[in-house]
């Protein structure tokens, strides 16, 4: 990479702290991992500037997850103190999202930028979907009895989490839900579930990504560390602004909102993606 302009560098920052501070104040608000919101804008972001495209994703992918690691563990604390984590159904699901998130970030080292972004808009616009739907979608009265099946539908969570560069809610809690536990459990064991699926899917992407060329400056593997650190403080800080927001006002409409903005997020990632 060359050297950017100042200007262009305070821009880049600039949209960097935006987008953490929406994304604290999302995850408190509506349970939804910041990764959805991170992954899209950090790639959009490197976009903007001489990044070599079939990296961008990559990078942007691996470092949101470089950061679920830290936000998990604060939200899967508080929600431990609620008693809100399924101690049972973690350890249930436990093996399946490990295996799942370690095989996504060994996987992209042979999975194309365009394959990421395909990956992330088909499942984001899935996502909106279900947002923007009152209904809740509904699979079964209760988890399957067979491990295996549970194993099965652990794994695929974890994989594709992994390969989005998301936590444990964004897929977890509606699946959890579609199997009918009730969604304090769901969202309570889902945020364990982020640290389950960030810590060996990070391993993954430090792994695919030691030696890959055009990587920016404080890069271990695919992951950037000074994008972490500036986004940490501002995930963490304001996830309890969320919180209490979620308290004080009507979440249907910033839920429907929200939807609307992850589906043309989706879409524009969609057509990046066959461009």
């Amino acid at each position: 990479m060359t050297d950017l302009p100042t200007m262009q560098i305070i821009l880049i920052l600039a949209g960097l702290m935006a987008a953490s501070v929406l994304a604290g104040i999302m995850a408190g608000l509506l349970g939804v991992g910041g990764g959805i919101v991170l992954v899209p804008v950090l790639f959009w972001l490197l976009s903007l500037t001489d990044f070599p495209p079939e990296i961008a994703m990559h990078m942007a992918v691996a470092t949101s997850l470089a950061t679920i690691i830290f936000t998990s563990i604060s939200s899967a604390r508080a929600h431990h103190r609620r008693g809100a984590v399924d101690v049972s159904l973690l350890k249930l699901w436990a093996p399946g999202i490990i295996l799942g998130a370690l095989s996504g970030g060994l996987a992209a080292k042979y999975i194309e930028a365009g394959g990421l972004k395909l990956v992330f808009g088909g499942i984001a616009l899935l996502v909106s979907i279900n947002m923007a739907t009152p209904k809740t979608l509904v699979i079964g009265k209760a988890l399957p009895e067979s491990r295996l099946i549970n194993g099965a539908i652990s794994y695929v969570a974890g994989l594709i989490s992994a390969l989005m560069g998301i936590g444990g809610g964004t897929l977890s809690v509606p699946l959890l839900t579609g199997f009918s536990v009730d969604i304090r459990r769901a969202v309570g064991t889902a945020s364990a579930f982020g640290f389950m699926i960030a810590v060996p899917a990070v391993i993954g992407f430090v792994i695919s990504g030691l030696g890959v060329p055009g990587r920016p400056p404080f890069s271990l593997g695919y992951v950037n560390l000074l994008a972490a650190a500036i986004i940490l403080p501002f995930t963490v800080g304001f996830a309890p602004v969320g919180a209490a927001l979620a308290h004080r006002v009507d979440t249907i409409w910033i839920k429907r909102a929200f939807a609307v903005f992850l589906g043309i997020t989706a879409i524009r990632m969609l057509m990046s993606s066959l461009g």
